[in-house]
């Protein structure tokens, strides 16, 4: 592509060199000839001290925030605006083809971006979903890397959605990436915020900063659809002026979406959806109160966009679920559940949904992420404790931290409850413990992991699929 095309409505100084772009980065060890490399500034490193090297690898043009006197040099004043803008126009603008929607929020993300999706489909459009677990064009898969892609690779998947003829993009909106402005010039005809809780402070250090992150995406929607049972989404509508205004509960009925009768069983969750007009029965297949909410922000989400109430209702009866989230995984003399939690707010939403219907003990095994904000740990504790009969600890990513020193940490407010429990460094080993355990009536609840297939050890990454060990666990036991 002709620089000047590429550099088409982004506003610099200095003088554009002539010749043809082969790729935009701002990651100089991808700098290859013909690539226009942005100088952006990172928690531990500044672009602008590689420029000098990605102009010697071949780079064709340096974007810089300020002076670097280096030929083929050109100014912006945000180097993170400059890289999304340029990405998006060297695919084309492929977002400008699509109806873009973006959940966002601590806990219910992939849940619900996964439903919209459904109901979509449903309603008889092609859709794309990029998120957590996996990015879906249309109906192929392929893996995730990040939550929310760095704009490169966030355009290249637009371009593939249009070219394969979805008419919607459907994606989580991360506080790191909105942070990061991966998503800035984008237009998105939904924004839904679920809620916020204590997450990701090792990155943002305040929650003031955490919840400025989230609410920063609330300038490029048209609709919001808002949590209103949380004191956040309360605040965002106060906050942010502009976008048409629809709200979601299931506790408030001046909200425009609510959630009644709500009955929880051990198959999933049922409620009569209430909005402007219209009254539906749903029958939702993923236990848990809180699943409720996700279910009602995803069928308020997709009437916003047009879908009938009838068609979204029948839509989340149809669902296939989502795997890791409030999954189920073996259900008859007892039940095993598998989540992705990982946070206090998470298995507190997770576990108080489920213990109503544990006609046994509630078994929890949980572990503590590593090099991630420390603060989570005991209040991840008092959540298990809270409702658990046995609480397993055990390790979750410890990355390259002490797994013992997260223990220590997770440990105390376990023993000062006064429950049952064990400590097992060794996931594996404590899933089969906790498997072994098991009690006709019981439900085990496996937190943490949910989709994902491995572990991070001292920098490692190895294989460990709880589905997989339970599977094979349910066949040696001849319930499978």
């Amino acid at each position: 592509m002709e620089l000047k095309t590429l550099f088409r409505d982004v506003a610099f100084t200095g003088e554009l060199p002539a010749g043809e772009a082969s790729l935009v980065t701002q990651d100089s060890r991808r700098v290859c000839p013909g690539a226009v490399f942005v100088c952006t500034k990172g928690l531990t490193s500044d672009g602008h001290d590689f420029a000098r090297a990605a102009l010697r690898a071949g780079a064709v043009c340096v974007v810089a925030e300020h002076p670097l006197g280096l030929a083929g040099e050109v100014c912006v004043e945000n180097g993170r605006k400059a890289y999304a803008q340029l990405c998006q126009n060297y695919f084309g603008r492929p977002a400008d083809s699509l109806r873009l929607v973006a959940v966002t929020g601590t806990n219910g993300k992939t849940t619900v971006t996964t439903l919209i999706k459904q109901i979509l489909e449903q309603a008889g459009y092609k859709a794309g979903l990029i998120g957590t677990i996996h990015t879906e064009i249309d109906t192929m898969e392929a893996p995730a890397k990040f939550t929310t892609p760095e704009p490169w690779d966030l355009n290249a998947l637009f371009s593939r959605m249009v070219r394969a003829g979805c008419a919607f993009a459907v994606m989580e909106a991360s506080s790191q990436a909105l942070d990061q402005l991966r998503l800035w010039g984008l237009r998105f005809e939904v924004g839904v915020f679920m809620n916020l809780t204590q997450d990701h402070l090792d990155y943002h250090k305040t929650f003031e900063n955490y919840f400025a992150a989230k609410k920063s995406l609330f300038a490029q929607v048209e609709h919001m659809v808002v949590n209103l049972d949380d004191a956040y989404g309360r605040c965002l509508l106060q906050e942010v002026p502009g976008p048409q205004r629809l709200t979601f509960s299931t506790q408030d009925d001046a909200a425009d979406y609510t959630a009644r009768d709500i009955r929880l069983s051990a198959s999933g969750v049922q409620f009569e959806l209430v909005g402007r007009g219209f009254i539906r029965r749903v029958r939702f297949p993923m236990p848990g109160g809180y699943s409720a909410e996700n279910a009602l922000a995803a069928a308020a989400a997709a009437v916003a966009l047009g879908v009938p109430a009838k068609t979204a209702a029948e839509a989340l009866a149809a669902s296939r679920g989502v795997r890791g989230r409030c999954e189920v995984l073996y259900h008859g003399a007892f039940t095993i559940l598998c989540d992705y939690a990982h946070t206090g707010d998470a298995i507190e939403k997770v576990l108080s949904g489920i213990a109503p219907f544990a006609e046994g003990r509630l078994v929890v095994l949980y572990g503590c992420a590593g090099e991630r904000d420390a603060q989570k740990r005991p209040l991840m504790s008092a959540a298990v404790a809270k409702y658990a009969d046995f609480a397993v600890l055990t390790s979750d990513n410890p990355r390259k931290e002490d797994p013992y020193a997260i223990l220590r940490d997770a440990e105390p407010v376990l023993a000062q409850s006064g429950k049952p429990y064990l400590v097992e460094v060794e996931r594996r080993t404590a899933v089969q413990k906790a498997l072994e355990m098991l009690q006709p009536g019981d439900v085990l609840v496996l937190c943490g992991k949910g989709h994902e297939d491995y572990q991070v050890i001292d920098g490692v990454t190895i294989y460990l699929d709880e589905h997989r060990i339970v599977r094979d666990w349910l066949a040696q036991k001849e319930l499978a």
